[in-house]
This record gives structure tokens, sequence and C-alpha cells, in this order.
């Protein structure tokens, strides 16, 4: 889990923080500290063009104590902000619905997601991220959903080790 993305409201849009990064380009990493020193995403583009591409968007956040949601429909968010119950967790989870009007495809492939996550993870390490794939056809042998969680404490170091291990 990481830190959550910050809910605090930012001064200059008066919203918060969560929502200034879903919905305005090259906001990502801004927040507290500078941004981030490694990046898996496109300079702030990346969950912001997903957002505005996509049918539905809801953002879960654990962070300062509190569970924090919101939804959005095609970039816009849907309701503001809501604090939920307290939590001692921390991180966050997106999940996008891809509008089937501008793709010609919404079929993703779990194999090249987990790859580029697997990848993710050990570009920053210490962070764990979970991809679990929840559509009914998608299972493995036992019939459950396919499912990864890849967490590297020595970053580039496990990489290097992954790699002289195959």
């Amino acid at each position: 889990n990481g830190r959550g993305i910050p809910v605090d409201i930012v001064p200059s849009e008066n919203k918060p923080a969560v929502e200034v990064v879903l919905t305005v380009l090259h906001a990502g990493g801004k927040f507290g500290g500078g941004g981030y020193a490694v990046s898996g995403g496109l300079h702030g583009v990346g969950v912001s063009v997903v957002n505005a591409l996509s049918t539905r968007v809801a953002v879960d956040v654990r962070r300062d104590g509190y569970r924090w949601a919101q939804d959005y429909k095609l970039g816009v968010p849907t309701a503001p902000l809501a604090k939920h119950e307290a939590t001692e967790e921390s991180g966050t989870s997106v999940t996008f619905w891809a509008d089937g009007d501008i793709f010609e495809t919404t079929e993703y492939s779990f194999e090249t997601l987990s790859r580029r996550f697997q990848e993710m993870a050990f570009l920053n390490k210490g962070l764990t991220i979970a991809l679990k794939d929840e559509r009914t056809d998608h299972v493995d042998e036992d019939g459950n959903p396919l499912s990864v969680r890849y967490h590297y404490e020595g970053g580039i170091v496990d990489f290097v080790k992954y790699l002289n291990s195959r």
C-alpha cells in the first residue's frame, strides 16, 4: 500500500487533491514533497485521461485515518468526495470502466497488465500493486478470479535477482 492520494483541499482549485489528480491534466504526483522520484504514469496525464474516457471511475483512498471515496462519469465527479469509516490502512484503489463508444475494444489482457504492474512495482520499491480480474470468464484452474500481487522491498535489486533466476 502507498500513502494514498491526498484528500485535502487544493487552494488554487478549491477541490480535494484526489479530485484534481483525477480531473486535471499534469496534476498527478505534485502534492506534498514535490512529486515522485519514479512514476508509472506520463507526468500526471494517465489517470485523468483514463477518467475522461471511462463511463465510470471509482476511486477509494485510505489516508489520514479514514477511507474516502468518489465516483466519476466521463471525467466528471458524480458526487463530492465522501469520508467513510475509520481505518489504519493507507493506499489508493482505482477501478475504471472504459467507454465502449470511444474504444474499439474494451477487452483487457490480464497478462499484459500483470507484466506492466510488476515492472512498476520493481521501479517503486516498497510499493504493493494488486491486480484482480473480476470478469467471470477469466479464472484460474480452481475457478478463482485471476489475481497477482507485487511487492519488492529491494526495488531494482529485486529486479536483477528476478532476471538472474530466469
